[in-house]
């Protein structure tokens, strides 16, 4: 059974930083793309971040380019994603996402979804 738990989430203030945390049972993250994704309140889920597997380039979503970096640590089997200068707009809940071919990952229909990690960032 694949299962994705995503842990880090919490209550900032903004200009502070946090480390959100993908772990993964039952798969092996080094076969899979994987990315994050955060739902804001009232809105539809969005594309923060993805890296793909056996390497190569990282994406970030504009809004976040040049504040959150992710990391994949294949040995461990977690993915993480550092957010730095969080700003109250990074309010939502953020989750964790795989899947073995990149186009699923690409158009937010990846096969395996963490349950998310609440993220609050206080003005």
């Amino acid at each position: 059974q694949v299962q994705l738990v995503e842990s880090g989430g919490g209550l900032v203030q903004a200009g502070g930083s946090l480390r959100l945390s993908c772990v993964a049972s039952g798969v092996s993250f080094s076969d899979y793309h994987v990315g994050w994704f955060r739902q804001l309140p009232g809105k539809e889920r969005e594309f923060v971040a993805r890296t793909r597997r056996g390497g190569g380039p990282t994406d970030y979503a504009d809004s976040v380019k040049g504040r959150f970096t992710i990391s994949r640590d294949n040995a461990k089997n977690t993915v993480d994603l550092r957010c730095n200068s969080l700003k109250p707009d990074d309010t939502a809940v953020y989750y964790c996402a795989a899947d073995f071919e990149f186009l699923r990952l690409d158009r937010g229909q990846a096969r395996y979804w963490g349950q998310g990690t609440q993220v609050t960032v206080s003005s």
